[in-house]
Order: C-alpha cells, then structure tokens, then sequence
C-alpha cells in the first residue's frame, strides 16, 4: 500500500508528474526516491546516466525518467526547461548544486561562473519555465533546495569559513521563493525554499572536506521536512530549527527596515 503521507495535493484523476534536478546523489535522490514511492512519474535530472538509471530500476511500477543534463550550461538547462514548459509537471525540485567554499578572491573564474549558473540562473529558468503551466492549470508547488548558510552573511570570519559567492546564491534562492510566493498568491501554486544545515551527502566529499566527525542531518529527514513544510505552507522551510518563531523574527525585521526607507537621507550621513 502506498503512503499518502507528505504528498503534494494534485488534483483528483490527474496523473502526478515530478521534476528533480540534481537526482544522482544526495538530497535529489531521496526527494527522487520518495516522489516515486508514493506514486508520481518522475523526470530524474543529473549529470551521472548509471546512476539515474540505477534509481529508474527501483521503480518498475512508476515512470522514473533519467533526464542527463549538465545545470552549468545552457543546453543543459534548456532540455529541462523545456520538459518544465510541455509537460503537466506538478513538482518542481529544484537541487542541483556545486560547493566550491572559498574565499572570492580564491576562487577560479570558471567554478564562480558554475556555481552562478546552478544554482542562481538554472533555478531561475526552470522555474520561471514551470510555473506559467501550474498557474494556468490552478496546481502544482516548487521547491528550491537552498540552505542555512543563506542567513550567514552576518557571521564574523572567526565563526565559519569565508564562501561569499556560495552563500550569495542560496541568498538569491530565499529571497526569490519569498517574492515568487507572494506572486503566485490565490493560484493555487505554493513556492517554498528548503534550508537544511549540514546533510549527510557526498556534497562535501566531492569538495575534498572531511565532514565525518560533525553532526548531520539526513537526506531522508530533508525531504521529509520539506514534504511536510508544503502542508503547512512552510514559504522557508528550515529542517533543524526547532523555533520557527526566529525565522518569523528575521522576516519581519527585513520588513521592518523594507518599511522605514525614507526619501531623506539619514541623519548617519549627514556632514556634522
């Protein structure tokens, strides 16, 4: 039997259609496994073939789609828009990703310009690509995979590693999730971002960091906590904060200053 549990309303008699990127490995393959367990067709997207086709494997009784796509090139994010916009897709994940933690005087040209193109302008297009189809057919959610790390900017050197292009792109995620849901409002489409902290994935492995002595979360509970942050209508999902009282604190401070913008200047600047 089939569990219903944290599964996306679709609408009664329409065939469930799921797309998500970075499905090799990690947070996309359980999102992957779990979309197909409870019963969605899923569009597999990710850069490994052998291991899109082993999860296609798992699932005789659904339609699991291996999609090879390369979310640092335009072809690549081309094929999968173009599934997003000719397709009945119902869900959006959006994951895929590249680490690349260091300083942005350190970092190479080519993987600044990779880390940009996956996770800030392959989103972007994706989305914008899925969502005109959910809008007009009154249904369907996205989810982007971010993570905590976007609310780090504050955070003195001391405290974690400096990643400020990295940390900038999960920021570009938070704040576009806010805006798209506030757009989308009364269309029956709901938007969240997932902000999980650290996840037991190969994520870190692939970047030469050892990660095995620290504490981390699961994929599985990942997907878990999204699923069910849909339910509640979760905008920002973040799976390890138990007082989501904070995140409403962090908000409505950005509102707050959003708000008191003046036309005049501030006094802070005025010559003396």
């Amino acid at each position: 039997m089939k569990s219903t549990e944290d599964t996306p309303h679709t609408g009664a008699g329409r065939s469930r259609l799921a797309l998500v990127t970075g499905a090799s490995s990690g947070i996309g393959r359980a999102f992957a496994r779990r979309l197909a367990g409870q019963g969605h067709d899923v569009v597999a997207v990710g850069r490994r073939a052998d291991r899109l086709e082993e999860l296609a494997a798992e699932f005789p009784d659904v339609e699991v789609r291996p999609l090879v796509a390369d979310l640092s090139t335009a072809e690549g994010i081309d094929a999968v828009a173009e599934v997003c916009a000719t397709e009945e897709v119902n869900l959006l994940v959006n994951n895929a990703g590249v680490a690349h933690y260091m300083p942005l005087a350190e970092l190479p040209a080519d993987k600044a310009r990779e880390l940009v193109t996956v996770k800030v302008l392959a989103p972007t297009m994706i989305t914008r690509a899925a969502v005109a189809g959910m809008r007009d057919r009154g249904e369907g959610a996205v989810i982007n995979v971010a993570g905590m790390i976007a609310f780090s900017g504050p955070a003195p050197h001391s405290q974690l590693p400096r990643r400020a292009v990295y940390a900038g792109t999960l920021a570009h995620l938070v704040a576009m999730s806010q805006a798209l849901s506030a757009e989308l409002e009364g269309t029956g489409v709901k938007v969240e971002v997932l902000c999980p902290g650290v996840v037991a994935t190969e994520f870190h492995e692939r970047q030469g960091i050892d990660m095995s002595v620290v504490p981390r979360m699961t994929a599985d509970d990942v997907v878990t906590a999204g699923l069910r942050g849909l339910e509640l209508g979760e905008v920002v999902c973040a799976p390890g904060v138990e007082d989501a009282g904070l995140l409403d604190a962090v908000f409505r401070a950005d509102l707050a200053a959003f708000g008191a913008q003046s036309p005049e200047l501030a006094g802070r600047y005025r010559t003396p």
